[in-house]
């Protein structure tokens, strides 16, 4: 007998999901960059915040359209083979499995290791927390995944007091005479070229939204409340951001946040004192933590998908299960890969790979609502894109800006990083063909 999905969820739950799903470890630690790039002012910042928010809400409202009318396990990877074909969908897994999942991971990790150094008071353990971390983390999601289930539940509970705290103790204790709207950006900084840089550092923090759409097929009322849990919930994200900004500003000007890793502990400490400030710090890596446990939870589901479908060589090891029910070898892969990764030490570097190497794909999955929309206008939809073809166009427009930005205009590092992504992107066709070779010798061999 098959089990279908009950479509039990409302209008609250799904809006909680949203808030749930995008709400991470970003937010603590972005704005350094930001007002690095800014020049240590704050408005073009602040400016990038909400156009950020709204190509999000353009992107999880067109996106959703696709998840609701191809409601397949699989995700992107799914739907982008569904619309460009199998090598398109097969480069899509073998992304998120090589650079998306690893880097971000990587990412939050060597935050997760610089922070805790630094509240322990020993420089020199950032390295081994920084990969203990990840390891730790890599085996308990070997485990049944009931286990990590309840770090998410857990973690989900201690990111919401930090930021909590913060903005009401902010606006309370701050002395709130630091610019906030202006200049836009200091001395020697061109708002033209460090804006796409800034989009792409942003989108970390609202990064999340992708498995918006996975809950359509659990809805009661899809075509009514998925828009309104998506704006509702991502406007509500946005706004959250917005605000613990301005009381990050409150307390401190944006040339002193540049020059902390973690802002929201250094605007902590000054509220709370350095006591204080170490506790808020600790529901911070609480936070962290439940975020790697999150990548590290579903990134190996897709290297998995791969190997079912014989799509990268060494297909059996991947493709399989261990005792526990759970992709245990696909998960030990994409944790060495994020160790190695997180060995930059580089949390800014690492996160603009996986946004440039994850948002080239969003385009092609936003292209693909209008191209669905013209092959198969008779394919159930139940949802759709509200104010098409407005609404897509603005992802795509956003999407490309940061794309075509990070490739071509945000310096030659950004460049080159960029290009590395790409060609590693790439290797994924020559390795597709190998594994196509490998599953034919191996039909070949059971008929014989």
């Amino acid at each position: 007998m098959s089990q279908k999905l009950q479509k039990n969820l409302g209008l609250a739950a799904a809006l909680s999901t949203v808030v749930g799903m995008v709400i991470g470890g970003g937010v603590f630690f972005k704005p350094q960059a930001v007002y690095t790039l800014t020049g240590g002012a704050p408005g073009l910042g602040m400016i990038a915040w909400v156009v950020a928010g709204v190509i999000t809400i353009a992107a999880g409202l067109t996106a959703a359209e696709i998840s609701a009318a191809i409601p397949k396990t699989g995700g992107m990877m799914v739907y982008i083979e569904e619309i460009y074909g199998k090598k398109f969908g097969v480069l899509t897994g073998w992304m998120q499995s090589v650079l998306f999942f690893p880097a971000t991971i990587a990412a939050l990790a060597v935050m997760f290791g610089s922070q805790s150094a630094g509240l322990i008071g020993n420089e020199s353990l950032v390295v081994p927390i920084t990969l203990g971390v990840i390891l730790l983390i890599s085996i308990l999601n070997t485990l049944s995944s009931k286990t990590t289930g309840l770090i998410q539940t857990i973690a989900t509970i201690c990111k919401l007091i930090p930021l909590i705290l913060i903005i009401i103790f902010g606006f309370i204790k701050g002395g709130g005479d630091n610019p906030i709207t202006s200049p836009l950006v200091g001395p020697g900084v061109s708002t033209g070229s460090v804006i796409g840089q800034l989009l792409i550092a942003i989108l970390f923090a609202y990064d999340g939204w992708i498995n918006v759409g996975a809950i359509a097929g659990e809805m009661k009322n899809p075509g009514k409340d998925l828009p309104r849990a998506i704006v509702g919930g991502l406007s509500f994200v946005m706004v959250v951001y917005i605000v613990i900004n301005l009381a990050y500003l409150w307390v401190l000007p944006a040339n002193e946040l540049a020059n902390y890793a973690s802002p929201a502990s250094a605007v902590a400490e000054v509220i709370f004192g350095p006591m204080g400030g170490k506790i808020i710090t600790a529901g911070i890596l609480i936070s962290v933590f439940g975020c790697i446990n999150g990548y590290l939870l579903t990134g190996p589901r897709i290297l998995y998908t791969l190997g079912q479908q014989k799509s990268i060589p060494g297909y059996k090891y991947y493709g399989s299960l261990n005792n526990s029910g759970v992709p245990g070898n696909a998960t030990i892969v994409i944790g060495v890969l994020s160790a190695l990764y997180a060995l930059s030490g580089q949390f800014n570097l690492l996160t603009d790979l996986s946004m440039f190497a994850i948002w080239s794909f969003y385009v092609l999955t936003f292209i693909g609502v209008i191209l669905l929309r013209n092959r198969q206008p008779e394919l159930n939809r139940p949802y759709k894109v509200p104010l098409y073809p407005v609404v897509p166009l603005i992802a795509i427009a956003g999407g490309l800006f940061v794309v075509i930005n990070q490739l071509l205009f945000a310096g030659i590092e950004n460049t080159v990083i960029s290009l590395g992504g790409v060609l590693i992107t790439l290797i994924g066709l020559p390795l597709y063909s190998i594994a196509q070779k490998q599953s034919d010798e191996d039909d070949d061999n059971k008929v014989a």
